[in-house]
């Protein structure tokens, strides 16, 4: 299909389900008149053209339960009538083309499950009312431009599996509060500009997998409570200013299949325990300041870094 949706789609008020994606050549803008759908349950306009702002009357449609607007070619901002569709359980405006703040009435999708947003260009900061949102399962504002720090709300999303704030401009610190997350099962801030400590809370997320903090500010020693993380395949701290000696509980993590520790101020022998790590594939410590000897497991690892350690193969002082 091509051209505009019709005026005249008002009138279905009747409807429950309408889903007009795929059409790339559907355009213009959404009509007001949507917002005569009260009985709309499913609205899904991804990958069309569709352009021009999100009608506000789209907080008619107070039985919807799922929204999808991805990969269209919207503008303007989220509307704030949006904090209307409580009924909502899923929402993805991924590269929908909408900018502006994340609206505080978000908070009053309390039975929403999945909100996916990259690639949007929003600004301004996490709303904490965020923090309401606690049916929460996946969330992910990455690439979208937000700034501030991470609200300590975000610990109220007990039920999230997925949490990813990836290449944004947030700042601060990792909240504490991170550790209620007890069933994340993968965990996204890297090339953000979080300062600080990691904080040794992280050690209750038992069920993650993928831990990425790449390419921020962190400072400080890795906590010891990273070895409480058995469930863990996917490390990477890179490119951050961590210091101190490796921690010997990073031995724990038998289920590690790749470790990114490069660029940072790690100094110090390089743990034996790492060679309890039997899935262990890529491990890379280069432009560190660590000494002693390479250990003799380093050879079973099929990629292994340690470039820029002008001290490694020196005994430690």
């Amino acid at each position: 299909m091509s051209g505009p949706i019709p005026s005249e789609i008002g009138n279905l008020t009747n409807l429950e389900y309408l889903d007009l994606s795929n059409n790339v050549f559907l355009s213009g803008p959404i009509p007001s008149g949507i917002g005569n759908l009260t009985n709309l349950e499913h609205l899904d306009l991804s990958f069309t053209d569709m352009s021009g702002p999100l009608p506000p009357e789209i907080g008619n449609l107070t039985n919807l339960k799922r929204l999808e607007l991805r990969w269209s070619n919207l503008s303007g901002s989220i509307p704030s009538e949006i904090g209307n569709l409580t009924n909502l359980e899923y929402m993805d405006l991924s590269a929908s083309g909408m900018s502006g703040p994340l609206p505080p009435e978000i908070g009053n999708l309390t039975n929403l499950k999945y909100l996916n947003m990259p690639y949007d260009d929003l600004s301004g900061t996490i709303p904490p009312e965020i923090g309401n949102l606690q049916n929460l399962e996946h969330l992910n504002l990455s690439r979208t431009d937000l700034s501030g720090p991470i609200p300590p709300e975000i610990g109220n999303l007990t039920n999230l599996k997925y949490l990813g704030l990836s290449s944004n401009d947030l700042s601060g610190n990792i909240p504490p509060e991170i550790g209620n997350l007890t069933n994340l099962e993968r965990l996204y801030l890297p090339s953000n500009d979080l300062s600080g400590h990691i904080p040794p809370e992280i050690g209750n997320l038992t069920n993650l997998e993928s831990l990425y903090l790449s390419n921020n500010d962190l400072s400080g020693h890795i906590p010891s409570e990273i070895g409480d993380l058995e469930n863990l395949k996917y490390m990477y701290l890179y490119g951050n200013d961590l210091s101190g000696t490796l921690p010997p509980e990073i031995g724990n993590l038998r289920n590690l299949e790749s470790l990114g520790l490069s660029s940072n101020d790690l100094s110090g022998a390089i743990p034996s325990e790492i060679g309890n790590l039997r899935n262990l594939e890529s491990l890379n410590l280069s432009f560190n300041d660590l000494c002693g000897p390479i250990p003799a497991f380093t050879s079973r690892i099929t990629t292994f870094s340690y470039f820029n350690n002008p001290k490694l193969g020196s005994p430690c002082a």
